[in-house]
């Protein structure tokens, strides 16, 4: 049995990989004796996806500090000044940083274990020569990702932490170099997923599924544009579940393309929703630029679909082989609606890889990925 161990996020008020999967393993470890606690950064909210009741949670709210509250200003007042995003999340970070600083500082003793979930947290962790001892960076973005100050300059702290998890192999490799207590553990998925049965095809609709926030890393203009020239039979259509900053913009390209009978934008949805979703689709797409381990393509096996998605670094190349779908060159969008079209017009040959899509979902049980955890723990 371990001591205590802490869970620090950001929040758990929307959609999002990193809440989902911090909500799957908190409980399971829960579940298995452990004593687990998260801190959230950001005032007392009501939880999207489920916590255990098990958990204590903390919250406290980066939002407010001062330098937070002008970060916010600043972005109202200039959000239409090209980069004005980055400067408000700079701003934003070192609030979130002081904010953290003096909470840990002051309760990090109750703490056997914390657990990092996002690296600008395990970077201010870091820097601290007592805390990093006792930290785990879990990884949910490429290595690459941001920007200088982040990755060329934080990131070389790790060398302090105990342990970095990863959850591709690539990001396993790289981190192994600043710190060789680096390991890969790929994302646990919930028990409605996992118990998941395969899905007919003749129990599904004609339907190309696609779940991502609609942000820029998630590239959904592409997508859009990707459909706006794939020859899709009349009886296909393209639902999108997600919400974020381009979504007014992703809105008025459907319109723009005259794609309204043929993509239907949902917003934002709860898990249920989303499940609902990947039960009906026969294709689930992604055509992010970056990712760490893309959790939804993963969730789209267990529900019976053929995966469709960008090479990106890093992640969907983990998933996807020839028995679950294709990875297609990151932006060879002529390779990207071939693939599309070769599944729309071939029933057969998407029939089989959605049955043997659904067989793989043997390596992503949750058994070994808890065992991971409890041996790090």
């Amino acid at each position: 049995m371990t001591g205590k161990i802490l869970f620090i996020y950001y929040q758990n008020i929307k959609p999002g990989g990193v809440a989902k999967v911090l909500s799957n393993i908190t409980s399971e470890l829960t579940e298995q004796n452990y004593e687990i606690e998260i801190l959230f950064l950001m005032a007392p909210h009501k939880d999207f996806y489920p916590i255990n009741p098990k958990i204590k949670k903390h919250y406290i709210d980066s939002f407010a500090n001062k330098h937070s509250l002008f970060a916010t200003s600043v972005y109202k007042k200039f959000n239409k000044v090209p980069k004005i995003y980055n400067v408000y999340s700079y701003l934003y970070d070192f609030g979130s940083y002081k904010t953290l600083k003096e909470w840990i500082k002051e309760n990090h003793h109750n703490y056997d274990t914390i657990v990092s979930c996002w690296y600008k947290i395990s970077s201010m962790l870091s820097l601290d020569a007592e805390i990093s001892k006792k930290t785990i960076a879990w990884e949910h973005m490429s290595y690459t990702s941001g920007g200088i100050f982040w990755n060329k300059g934080l990131r070389r702290y790790y060398k302090n932490l105990r342990t970095i998890v990863s959850t591709n192999i690539p990001g396993e490799i790289h981190y192994k170099r600043i710190n060789e207590n680096s390991l890969t553990i790929y994302n646990l998925m919930d028990n409605e997923v996992e118990n998941q049965n395969y899905i007919q095809p003749e129990q599904k609709k004609n339907i190309i599924s696609v779940v991502a926030r609609l942000d820029p890393e998630k590239n959904i203009s592409a997508f859009i544009d990707i459909i706006s020239k794939t020859n899709l039979p009349e009886d296909w259509k393209v639902v999108i579940i997600g919400s974020g900053r381009e979504e007014s913009r992703i809105r008025q390209e459907v319109i723009d393309k005259n794609l309204t009978s043929k993509i239907e934008l949902l917003g934002s949805r709860n898990m249920e929703e989303v499940y609902q979703l990947l039960s009906s689709s026969k294709i689930n797409c992604l055509t992010s630029t970056a990712e760490a381990l893309p959790t939804i393509l993963i969730q789209a096996m267990f529900f019976s679909n053929a995966l469709v998605a960008y090479d990106c670094n890093y992640g969907p190349s983990d998933i996807i082989n020839e028995k679950n779908g294709f990875l297609v060159p990151l932006h060879a969008e002529k390779k990207f609606i071939a693939e599309l079209e070769s599944l729309v017009h071939d029933e057969n040959k998407l029939n089989t890889l959605m049955k043997s899509s659904y067989e793989e979902t043997r390596k992503w049980k949750k058994e070994k990925i808890a065992q991971q955890w409890k041996q790090i723990l």
